[in-house]
């Protein structure tokens, strides 16, 4: 069976497990390099991007991460996991470190602070069922994107409306907000066909 690792340093890390299990796949927490290497997939949680690099530094973490994304493995990064996977990040810490991998620039906190957290309808380009309702918190959106990289969603109405939230590059995916908590299975089930069909 598929085993899917959630990087669990910081962040809705459960969440993304018990998500993970439901769309048929095993899951595992992934906190150490030689744990990472057990698994086929990494799901990169929601959780605050500058702790999170941090910590990925302090458990050794980094530099295995971007040697298994520059080697194929699939990821999928959720908000701050978004952030994680971009190659520029504006608004961060002048030494915030991310795994990179995704062509594309990234604002974080873009949507605004905590109490401006929101939900809103999302359309995903690929993914069968019709709207997704997705729940953005001190969410970051996607200011532009390279030439390799699917723009799969945009936030369809509200203030927000046009911001690109959801984004694939070859077996690397990242929305802006957080599936794990609406009960709605569908991004993490395609997550998981794609690492089944990388396996």
């Amino acid at each position: 069976m598929t085993t899917i690792g959630v990087l669990a340093l910081q962040g809705d890390v459960r969440e993304h497990l018990r998500a993970l299990v439901a769309s048929g796949a095993q899951s595992r927490p992934v906190r150490r390099p030689e744990e990472l290497d057990a698994v086929d997939g990494l799901v990169i949680p929601g959780g605050e991007s500058t702790t999170m690099s941090n910590l990925a530094v302090s458990f050794g973490l980094l530099e295995p991460v971007r040697k298994r994304i520059a080697d194929g493995m699939p990821v999928y990064g959720s908000c701050a996991g978004m952030i994680m996977l971009a190659g520029t990040v504006l608004d961060g810490r002048p030494d915030q470190e991310s795994f990179g991998g995704i062509e594309m620039t990234v604002r974080r906190n873009a949507f605004g602070r905590q109490v401006d957290s929101f939900e809103a309808p999302v359309e995903i380009e690929g993914i069968a069922g019709g709207d997704f309702h997705a729940v953005f918190i001190r969410a970051p959106w996607v200011e532009n994107v390279g030439p390799g990289v699917q723009v799969m969603g945009r936030v369809t109405s509200g203030p927000a409306a046009g911001r690109i939230v959801v984004v694939q590059q070859g077996n690397l995916l990242a929305t802006a907000f957080h599936p794990e908590l609406t009960g709605d299975l569908r991004v993490h089930r395609h997550f998981v066909e794609l690492v089944q069909q990388t396996r």
